[in-house]
C-alpha cells in the first residue's frame, strides 16, 4: 500500500510544485533527492523533492516558543499552526495508459503525493530481468531497496559522462557502468587505465580488502595490454600483449594535447608541423636523430632554429619511455600492436591498458591519444564501408572509449584539437563514444558538456563545476541544491539520455553478490584456449 507523505498546496510549472507535509509524517524521514509521485486526475507526475521548509500560520507564533514542559500548547501548536512544507520538482507524467511523457502540465490543488514504490521504480526505470537485456541495475532510490536501472543501448548512442570529486567512488562507479556494458555485450570497451585499477583488482577505498576487475569479473571478454608488464605481473597478473607503439605512429597532432604539460609554445609546434611535411610519418624520429644539428635542420626546414631547439627538448624526453621504440616489438611480424587491438574489438573483446608506474600526466595523454587517433581512423574506414554494402555483418561494433583526467583531453584548446573533441562531437556517427571520467568538469569545453548524453554525478563542492555539470539541464536550480546534499560516497545523481529522468540513488555494491550476478561463464584454461584459436 502507497505511504501518503502529504497534499499539493501551491506552485507552478517552472517553480516546482508546493506539498504540505501530512500531520502523521516525520518530517525528518523526508530528504532532498527522494523520489515521489503525485496522483493527479488524468495523470500521475514522478518528482523528485528538492528543498523542504518549516511554515507558521502566524509569525508572533515564533516570538514565544513553548518551553519543555509546556508539552500539551507544543502539541497544540505542531497540530494547528505549525506545519512543513516541500518544494516537488515533477519530472515526467504517465497518463492512465502508463505511457510516459515530458511535464506539460501540473496537477490540481489537494493532489495527494505518495512515497514512490518498487512498481513506480519499475515501471519508470525499467527491469533488469526483461529478456530483451537492456537495462542494468546501477543502484537504489533513496530509502528503498528496489533496483533503478540504466538503459544500456541509449547508453552506448552518446558519449557519456562520471563527475564527482576526488574520493567519491567515481572509479566504483566507472567500473560498474562497464561490467554493465562488458555483460549483456552492448558495446566494447577501450578503457585507458592510468592507475591500473580496472583490468586485474583494485584496493577497496578505506578498507584492507580488494575487489575483482574486469578481467578477473570477464576473462574470455577483457584483455589487457601493458605499458608496464613488470608491474602487471607483481599484481598477480600476466598482461595479453606487452604494448609497444613505433615512433612512426605519433603524428603532430598528438603532441598538440602536450602543449600545456610540455610547455611547448605555438612556434614549436609551427616547427612541428614544418618537419611532418618534410618527413612525413618519420618526422619524430628525424627530428631526435638530427638534435647535433639543430641549425643545419632548421635551415633546411625554413624554421627558425630556436623553435626547432624548443621542440627537440622538449620530446627528448619520449626516448627514456622503454614502450616507445622504433619497431613494436609486443606485435608479430607486419603488424603493430594497435593492429592486434582492432582485432580484438572486432571479436567483441574489451581491452584495457594498463599504464603501470608510467602514470605521468604526459604519458597518459601522449599514449590515449596515438590509440584513439589510429582507431577512430579504422572506424571511420569500417563505417564507410557499412554504408557501401548496407549488410549488417559488416556494421561496426560499438567502440565506447574510457578516459579518466578528461579536462586534460577536452579542455576548451584540446578539444577543438584533438582527436577526443571530435569524437565528441560527432555524436557517435562512427560507432565511437566517450566515457569521460573527472572531478573537474569545470575544465571541459562546454560545447562538449552539451553532448554528453548521460551523467553520473557524485559529490560536488565547486559552485563551478556544479554549473558545469548541469549545462544545458532543465530545471538546473533545483538539481543544484539536490546535489549539494549528496552524501561523501554511494550516492549518485542520474540525469540524461539512458534513464527516464533525474534520480538520485544509492549505488549499487560492488562486492561478493554482485560477482556472482556477473557469472564468470568460462575458466581460465578455456581463455587460454579462447586466445589462441583468435589468433
Amino acid at each position: 500500500m502507497k505511504v501518503l507523505i502529504g497534499t499539493i498546496i501551491g506552485g507552478s510549472l517552472t517553480e516546482g510544485l508546493l506539498m504540505r507535509v501530512a500531520s502523521g509524517t516525520t518530517l525528518e524521514t523526508i530528504k532532498t533527492g527522494k523520489f515521489v509521485s503525485i496522483i493527479g486526475t488524468h495523470h500521475t507526475f514522478f518528482s523528485l523533492i528538492t528543498d523542504l521548509k518549516l511554515e507558521v500560520t502566524h509569525p508572533d507564533i515564533l516570538l514565544f516558543p513553548p518551553s519543555k514542559e509546556e508539552t500539551l500548547l507544543a502539541d497544540l501548536l505542531q497540530e494547528r499552526d505549525m506545519y512543513a512544507t516541500v518544494t516537488l520538482r515533477p519530472m515526467l507524467m504517465l497518463n492512465h495508459e502508463q505511457k510516459p511523457s515530458p511535464v506539460k502540465t501540473i496537477p490540481s490543488h489537494f493532489a495527494q503525493v505518495f512515497e514512490a514504490d518498487k512498481k513506480d521504480v519499475a515501471l519508470i526505470f525499467g527491469d533488469e530481468h526483461a529478456p530483451e537485456k537492456t537495462f542494468f541495475n546501477i543502484g537504489c532510490p533513496l530509502d528503498m531497496n528496489t533496483p533503478v536501472c540504466i538503459n544500456l543501448d541509449k547508453l552506448t548512442e552518446r558519449s557519456n559522462g562520471i563527475f564527482g570529486k576526488t574520493g567519491t567512488g567515481k572509479t566504483f562507479l566507472t567500473r560498474l557502468v562497464l561490467a554493465g556494458l562488458i555483460k549483456q555485450r552492448k558495446a566494447v570497451n577501450l578503457i585507458f587505465d592510468m592507475h591500473s585499477e580496472y583490468g586485474l583488482q583494485a584496493r577497496k577505498e578505506g578498507a584492507l580488502s580488494f575487489v575483482k576487475g574486469l578481467k578477473t569479473l570477464f576473462p574470455d571478454r577483457v584483455v589487457i595490454f601493458s605499458l608496464d608488464p613488470a608491474s602487471t605481473r607483481r599484481r598477480g597478473g600476466s598482461p595479453d600483449v606487452e604494448l609497444t607503439i613505433e615512433y612512426e605512429s605519433i603524428q603532430v597532432e598528438d603532441i598538440i594535447s602536450l602543449e600545456h604539460e610540455l610547455n611547448l609554445h605555438p612556434t614549436a609546434l609551427e616547427a612541428a608541423y614544418l618537419i611532418a611535411a618534410r618527413h612525413k610519418q618519420h618526422w619524430l624520429r628525424v627530428l631526435l636523430e638530427r638534435g647535433d644539428d639543430i641549425k643545419e635542420f632548421a635551415q633546411e626546414l625554413g624554421a627558425h632554429p630556436e623553435s626547432v631547439a624548443a621542440l627537440y627538448r622538449k620530446l627528448k624526453r619520449i626516448e627514456k619511455l622503454p614502450f616507445l621504440c622504433s619497431q613494436a616489438a609486443g606485435a608479430r611480424k607486419g603488424e603493430t600492436c594497435i593492429d592486434q587491438m582492432m582485432q580484438y574489438v572486432d571479436k567483441g573483446i574489451s581491452i584495457v591498458i594498463e599504464f603501470g608506474n608510467f602514470t605521468a600526466t604526459f604519458v597518459y595523454l601522449l599514449i590515449a591519444n596515438i590509440i584513439t587517433r589510429r582507431i577512430h581512423s579504422a572506424y571511420i574506414t569500417k563505417t564507410e564501408l557499412f554504408l557501401g554494402s548496407q549488410r549488417s555483418h559488416d556494421e561496426p561494433q560499438k567502440l565506447m572509449i574510457t578516459i579518466e583526467e578528461a579536462h586534460k583531453f577536452l579542455n576548451p584548446v584540446a578539444a577543438r584539437q584533438t582527436i577526443f573533441g571530435i569524437i565528441a562531437r560527432e555524436m557517435r556517427k562512427y560507432y565511437v563514444s566517450l566515457l569521460v571520467v573527472d572531478q573537474r568538469p569545470s575544465g571541459i569545453d562546454q560545447e562538449v558538456l552539451s553532448q554528453i548524453g548521460t551523467k553520473i554525478i557524485a559529490q560536488l563542492n565547486d559552485d563551478k563545476d556544479i554549473q558545469a555539470v548541469l549545462t544545458g539541464v532543465s530545471g538546473a536550480q533545483h538539481l543544484r541544491t539536490i546535489l549539494a546534499s549528496l552524501d561523501t560516497k554511494k550516492q549518485a545523481l542520474l540525469l540524461g539520455h539512458a534513464v527516464a529522468m533525474p534520480v538520485v540513488v544509492q549505488t549499487r555494491e560492488y562486492d561478493e553478490a554482485f560477482y556472482r550476478a556477473m557469472g564468470n561463464e568460462v575458466t581460465a584454461q578455456q581463455v587460454d584456449s579462447m586466445i589462441k584459436e583468435l589468433f
